[in-house]
């Protein structure tokens, strides 16, 4: 038997983002049995490898612990020479100040193969994200990449003469940045730019001249940026304000490099961990940086007794109610793990709430006989096609804090509903990183509700992490609050004291809408 052969492959992650990953890169993510990566990868990228890949996080940030390069040096030929397929995946471009000559140095002495994938440099989608042209026929003719990681072995008498710079790892430098190249002549009026976290959701650009950055950043910490300092940076504004035209058309809107509806708004999404894929996906495919904050998370019930027991009775019911994509999923995954398939739902007939729940239905090879107007639940009794009087109705749902209003209604003309728990809805433990800083350093511009709960998870999330603030309405003051429908408003009302936005079609892509509309209207 061929003992397998190992390679190491020194993979460019790109800018943040997990769209700027390179074709190749995926593939490699996909196939690795170990990935060694650093604190700046997007964490989002590790969904790509295979559920057994051994994932090492040796993250290097200045100012606090990191594994010593030495000990990456080893962790890579050893898992080389152990003939696994290693990826060693590093922000930016592994070449551009990615650190890899000492790694490439103990690959090479031990003999292990390996190969360097090139990934898309923060130094030059950085500023393109911030709306900055590194290069300009009159204003820039030239430009420098530079790290200021060692300020004081930078030639800044020659640096101060080129057009354009472009620093990385300077933040924790600007002062002496700044003092240097005046220090060289260069003038304290030059235009500078601060990009924060280049291409995730929690980009921030700061811009101003010389002599007043220090002050607009005061306080701040500045890691990861990208600074650019030249005539260039002046361009931000032309690129985001200039009226342009397409076959003598005029856009009236800002195009700041595209004319989506949404470039330039944070829109902050509160679905359940696992849902909010397409909503968001829709959102950013219309210019929007998009932020996830669960503030629900779908587990199985704490028991499957009742859901069983009626599944096993499923003859003796006339209708069967599913209010939600979720009621659906765990109703047939209990189905389906009896042993049964769709044919047991031969003789019941299926009302379904909402558009995505009918969607979900029919994935699985099966149309519902009722799906009232408006895919409000209140508006199913109303439109239900025959009397309900002694009709026996199952209705699989959240085990808590669910359809009561409808319950009580079906009840009331002469049903008999069987409710069984399908699953459970609970508040997560915390919120992610970037929401919380997004929502600290008040860069959201919108948030959405597709549910009541979500709103009231999303306060208590908000009260517990943000505990020293007694009062949070200062964190929301500027915040659009947008809701998927009345139920939800009325929360946002109770809780939230407002409620900005409100769906005329009860469905995400309902919600999608009035946010563009509002958006249009300011």
């Amino acid at each position: 038997m061929t003992e397998q052969k190992g390679k190491v492959y020194l993979v460019g992650a790109g800018p943040g983002d997990v769209a700027y990953l390179t074709v190749k890169a995926y593939n490699l993510l996909a196939m690795a049995e170990v990935l060694v990566y650093d604190a700046l990868v997007n964490q989002q990228l590790l969904q790509y490898v295979r559920p057994d890949c051994l994932c090492l996080d040796v993250g290097k940030r200045g100012g606090q612990p990191s594994t010593p390069q030495g000990e990456i040096n080893q962790l890579l030929v050893d898992y080389c020479l152990q003939g696994k397929q290693v990826v060693r995946l590093k922000s930016g471009d592994p070449l551009i100040f990615g650190r890899c000559t000492p790694e490439i140095t103990a690959l090479q002495a031990q003999y292990c193969e390996f190969e360097v994938i090139p990934g898309i440099s923060s130094a030059l989608a950085a500023p393109l994200m911030a709306g900055i042209p590194v290069t300009d026929a009159v204003l820039s003719r030239c430009f420098a990449v530079l790290t200021a990681h060692e300020p004081d072995v930078l030639d800044w008498e020659a640096l101060s003469r080129l057009d354009t710079l472009v620093i990385l790892m300077g933040g924790t430098h600007l002062a002496e940045i700044i003092h240097q190249l005046i220090r060289q002549g260069r003038s304290p009026y030059t235009p500078i730019a601060i990009i924060r976290w280049a291409g995730t959701p929690d980009q921030q650009v700061w811009v101003g001249e010389l002599k007043n950055i220090l002050t607009q950043t005061l306080g701040v910490y500045l890691s990861p940026v990208v600074i650019v300092i030249g005539e260039v940076v002046k361009l931000r504004n032309y690129l985001q304000t200039q009226r342009i035209s397409l076959k003598d058309q005029a856009f009236d809107s800002p195009p700041m490099l595209n004319n989506s509806p949404l470039t330039g708004k944070t829109i902050l999404v509160t679905r359940s961990a696992g849902q909010s894929s397409q909503f968001s996906d829709g959102l950013s495919a219309l210019g929007a940086t998009v932020i996830s904050m669960p503030t629900l998370e779908i587990v199985p019930p704490s028991s499957w007794s009742d859901l069983d027991r009626a599944i096993a009775n499923l003859a003796d019911f006339h209708w069967l109610i599913l209010t939600s994509t979720n009621g659906v999923d765990y109703f047939f995954t209990r189905l389906f793990a009896q042993g049964q398939d769709v044919r047991a739902l031969s003789s019941i007939k299926i009302a379904v709430v909402g558009e995505k729940t009918a969607q979900s239905l029919q994935q699985r090879g099966l149309k519902p006989d009722l799906i009232p107007p408006n895919f409000v639940a209140d508006a199913l009794v109303a439109h239900f096609p025959e009397s309900l009087q002694g009709q026996k109705v199952l209705f699989p749902r959240v085990e808590s804090g669910g359809r009561d209003v409808l319950v009580a209604e079906l009840t009331a003309q002469g049903a008999v509903v069987v409710e069984v728990a399908a699953y459970q809805s609970r508040c997560p433990t915390s919120i992610p990183e970037s929401a919380k800083l997004a929502l600290q350093n008040r860069t959201v511009d919108i948030i959405t509700f597709a549910s009541s709960k979500t709103v009231k998870f999303f306060c208590q999330l908000l009260q517990e992490v943000f505990a020293d603030n007694r009062d949070i309405s200062h964190i929301l003051a500027d915040v659009c609050i947008a809701s998927i429908g009345p139920e939800t408003s009325k929360t946002c009302q109770s809780l939230l004291g407002r409620v900005d936005v409100e769906a005329e079609e009860y469905t995400l892509d309902g919600l999608t809408q009035a946010v563009v509309k509002w958006v249009k209207s300011r």
